[in-house]
């Protein structure tokens, strides 16, 4: 790593230490021609799988669009920011887990209502009403009584 003072090439570690609940490493460096110190971070990057949407086009996985549907269904929910931000990374992590680079489009909103059921059923009929595209008033009502049955 260059130093940020005098962009020698060379550093030593001076110190580690794990933070952020164990997912990124804090670390003290000395410059080995000026001695000035710095702190750098490292974190691990994870790539996300690509969509296949439903005409089979690829686009990368937005994270963004992902909180913005999620947040329509939980709107006016008892449901904090704690347990919204939890709930995207536990839908990334999953979608990591698959081990595959692309994943259709389903399989991410079937993994979104999965764990958008366990955390608010209102928010879970809502996300299924539009993700499903409900046509009728019939449909809305037998994804409602399949809830109760459960």
């Amino acid at each position: 790593m260059h130093c940020p003072f005098c962009t020698f090439e060379e550093s030593k570690v001076i110190d580690s230490r794990l933070i952020a609940e164990g997912n990124e490493i804090r670390r003290r460096r000395e410059c080995l021609k000026c001695q000035e110190r710095w702190t750098t971070y490292e974190l691990a990057e994870l790539v996300m799988p690509k969509i296949i949407k439903q005409d089979n086009s690829r686009v990368p996985f937005d994270e963004a669009k992902l909180k913005e549907g999620i947040a329509r269904s939980l709107e006016k929910r008892p449901v904090s920011e704690e347990t919204f931000q939890t709930l995207i990374e536990t839908i990334k992590k999953e979608l990591r887990s698959l081990g595959e680079r692309e994943v259709p489009s389903d399989k991410v909103g079937e993994t979104v209502m999965t764990n958008l059921r366990k955390i608010d059923e209102v928010a879970f009929v809502r996300f299924a009403s539009v993700y499903r595209s409900f046509q009728d008033p019939m449909e809305f009502s037998e994804e409602v009584k399949r809830l109760s049955d459960d």
